[in-house]
């Protein structure tokens, strides 16, 4: 995954602004100095042992399943990793939302911003995933920010969203 990881760094630009490093989360200090990071993003893996659709591909079942760490050992890490004031990145299901909430206010990192992903606007549709941006040793307050939509509609293109993501 980690190859993955770094290929994809290479294709969209960002050598110079991101590094992988591989290990394990939960001893994450023994890779890192601690606090050596501006900022780090995270997509840890949402579904508890014995939980979940089990992958058959080993990559996928590690990046879905908490099987090398829980929610809680990928949130501890990222805050060892983030300078005080440092900005922290978290990509979750929606359904975790309130797991993922206080588990980063337990450490330390206090949710500034929260933005709920959609596949298309329609009034039925929930929320598949949150975004989450928190601040080390920030104060509280949390803005809710729009809604953003992958999909104009369903299986239509995608929206002016994700259009202007990539071209950034």
């Amino acid at each position: 995954m980690a190859y993955l990881a770094r290929k994809n760094i290479v294709l969209n630009g960002f050598s110079e602004f991101c590094r992988i490093i591989a290990g394990d989360v939960r001893i994450l200090p023994q890779y890192v100095k601690r606090e050596s990071f501006d900022r780090v993003v995270c997509n840890p893996p949402f579904y508890r042992p014995g939980s979940g659709r089990t992958n058959i591909n080993s990559e996928s079942l590690y990046a879905r399943h908490q099987i090398s760490g829980t929610l809680e050992d990928f949130i501890s890490a990222a805050a060892a990793a983030v300078k005080n004031g440092g900005s922290t990145y978290f990509v979750y299901p929606a359904e975790g939302l309130a797991d993922l909430l206080s588990l980063t206010r337990k450490h330390k990192l206090e949710p500034k911003q929260i933005k709920l992903i959609y596949s298309y606007p329609h009034p039925d549709k929930i929320a598949k995933l949150v975004l989450v941006k928190g601040i080390k040793n920030g104060g509280s307050g949390v803005t809710i920010l729009p809604p953003f939509y992958v999909y104009n509609e369903r299986n239509g293109d995608y929206s002016a969203d994700i259009v202007n993501y990539y071209r950034a």
